[in-house]
């Protein structure tokens, strides 16, 4: 139920704060709104949300640098909220380490939609399970030379050594580990990792590609131009 899903809510304007937290709270969330990045990061450390919504620009510590301490602790699923669709603060909040992005101004809905999006991905279905990381049909470890891939124990391991991936970057391996050497587009790889059931920012993938590669191998995702990614087999 969705009652049972906590939310952090980082918004240093008072009214979108309000006006958000209601509509939340009408959907059955918890919400717990701070108006500065400071309040927040204290926050999440004594309540340990579901899911965490940051504005980009909130004063004391800023949303991006909120994202990273989050995740040097955790692997909760972190929303971005910011005011420019093509501000570099997006690019710097998804590389920071969270899982998507909204802009403001935002309909309800749609921020209702993305967090249970969101909230699937992670195994949460409104709070509760949900469904896992979907494994390839084959099952057990794949190998693609040093890196190994356990799609039943949905661990990683790097020359022997284990990868520490979010929930969002092990579903992106999965779908490259479940057809390896088969390019993947950007809006396929958004609609099966990110759920989107409708056009998305690719930017969103660029990024999460981008920090994989970083944890697995530069080499070992490849870029086909025009078309989008593939796993070398």
């Amino acid at each position: 139920m969705a009652d049972q899903t906590h939310v952090l809510f980082v918004e240093d304007d008072d009214v979108i704060r309000e006006a958000t937290q209601l509509a939340l709270e009408r959907d059955g969330f918890v919400v717990t709104a701070m108006p500065d990045g400071l309040s927040g990061l204290e926050a999440f450390r004594a309540d340990r949300p579901d899911i965490a919504l940051l504005d980009v620009m909130v004063p004391g510590l800023d949303g991006v640098s909120l994202c990273r301490r989050i995740r040097d602790e955790s692997t909760v699923p972190v929303i971005m909220l910011s005011a420019r669709a093509d501000s570099i603060d997006v690019v710097l909040g998804l590389e920071a380490g969270a899982d998507d992005y909204v802009t403001k101004p935002f309909d309800g809905a749609v921020l209702v939609a993305r967090i249970r999006a969101v909230l699937r991905r992670f195994g949460h279905a409104g709070g509760g399970r949900g469904d896992e990381p979907a494994a390839p049909e084959s099952g057990g470890v794949l190998a693609f030379g040093d890196l190994e891939v356990d799609t039943e124990g949905m661990e990683v391991r790097r020359a022997g050594q284990p990868v520490a991936l979010t929930p969002t970057e092990m579903r992106l391996l999965l779908e490259f580990s479940s057809a390896p050497g088969t390019v993947l587009s950007r809006d396929k790889l958004l609609e099966r990792v990110w759920d989107y059931g409708w056009g998305g920012d690719t930017r969103v993938v660029d990024v999460h590609v981008q920090r994989l590669r970083q944890k697995i191998g530069q080499d070992r995702i490849e870029t086909v131009r025009g078309f989008g990614y593939k796993l070398k087999a």
